[in-house]
């Protein structure tokens, strides 16, 4: 009888490690969708920001001492979590970034993702002009105008869209400007939730209406327990600090999950699907050992002070990379995204994904 329990147990991990390796070592195969468009901020951005006037950009060592290219505008040490799915679909290459593709090359997708942006406009504009989402869907609107051209009509351009997938990751940075009292003795959590969902539904709808059908929402993760923020907390309440703006955080992921059954209700042809990055992250920042992390609270690289979260250009960062949770002070280091990415293409918790995880998700049908 105990053998048969094992068993039990045993059998749906290795079917889930199956799949993972077979999307792993489908190098050579057609990728699970013809295209995918990334949406989101400095946890994708792959450098769209490089050649722009702003101080959100990772051009220079550490940032990508571990990517086969070096750095490219990645605030990681290797590969960005959509790097990973990007991946595991199957590409033989990573999305481009919109900032430098053209033509043909818009037939795979691009990543519009741009550091220290916001669902919010104003959200990132001190560290100099960034694409918030609204600039990002301006930017989809001209990729899908370019794509009608190549493909000849906007019927042949429509049918290629509705088979891509479509990640948009937005509202870190939207809560990360939430520590500022300026917006905190402003609005109560809850009426800073509902400000950002009331935005963040409209861009939506705008994404699905240029003909987007599959659509992976990424949550926001818990920034509370980033380096950044809790070095940014211990001026304030300390660890109330801390939980106070995760608690804000998944005010606003309840509501993203609302909406995607509202969308899919409402929106002929929708496949949304919501990515619970809280749940992921939060199971590792709890039980960091079980993953093989030694180290959470501090960043790999140097920075600048407590007041910054990006590495000190040029420095050595720490020897052991995959045994700390945060590159620098805000973002996840590759071995972090390696785990997330994996989660999202399949997930392991009926809470990790909501309806669908990707692998799921990539193969529904569209109208």
């Amino acid at each position: 009888m105990a053998c048969v329990v094992k068993t039990m147990w045993v059998l749906p991990v290795v079917l889930k490690f199956l799949t993972l390796m077979t999307a792993l070592l489908r190098v050579h195969a057609a990728p699970q969708v013809p295209c995918y468009f990334i949406f989101g901020d400095s946890l994708v951005d792959n450098g769209n920001n490089n050649n722009v006037p702003t101080m959100a950009k990772a051009m220079t060592l550490p940032y990508g001492i571990d990517f086969p290219r070096g750095p490219t505008g990645r605030f990681t040490n290797g590969r960005t979590v959509a790097d990973i799915v990007t991946q595991l679909l199957g590409f033989e290459d990573f999305i481009p970034p919109h900032a430098t593709t053209t033509g043909p090359d818009l037939l795979k997708g691009v990543n519009y993702g741009s550091s220290a942006a916001g669902i919010r406009d104003d959200i990132g504009q001190e560290f100099g002009p960034v694409s918030g989402l609204d600039r990002q869907l301006d930017n989809h609107l001209g990729t899908v105008l370019q794509l009608q051209s190549i493909l000849g009509n906007q019927y042949a351009a429509a049918k290629h869209l509705g088979q891509c997938l479509y990640s948009v990751g937005m509202g870190s940075n939207d809560y990360l400007g939430y520590m500022d009292r300026r917006r905190s003795s402003k609005y109560t959590p809850e009426q800073y939730a509902e400000i950002l969902i009331h935005q963040y539904s409209k861009q939506l709808r705008t994404l699905y209406s240029y003909g987007a059908r599959k659509v992976a929402i990424v949550g926001v993760g818990p920034v509370g327990y980033s380096p950044y923020a809790i070095s940014e907390c211990s001026h304030r309440s300390g660890w109330t600090c801390v939980e106070n703006l995760n608690n804000a955080a998944q005010l606003f992921n309840s509501r993203v999950k609302g909406l995607v059954d509202v969308l899919n209700k409402n929106l002929a042809g929708a496949r949304f699907t919501y990515l619970n990055a809280y749940q992921i992250l939060d199971g590792i920042w709890r039980n960091p050992s079980s993953y093989g992390f030694k180290v959470t609270s501090r960043s790999c690289c140097q920075v600048r002070d407590n007041a910054q979260y990006a590495c000190l250009p040029l420095q050595t960062p720490c020897q052991n990379r995959n045994q700390y949770s945060f590159f620098d002070a805000f973002h996840p280091t590759e071995a972090v995204n390696l785990i997330t990415g994996r989660k999202y293409y399949s997930a392991e918790s009926p809470l990790d994904a909501h309806p669908v995880d990707i692998h799921g998700l990539v193969k529904l049908q569209t109208l």
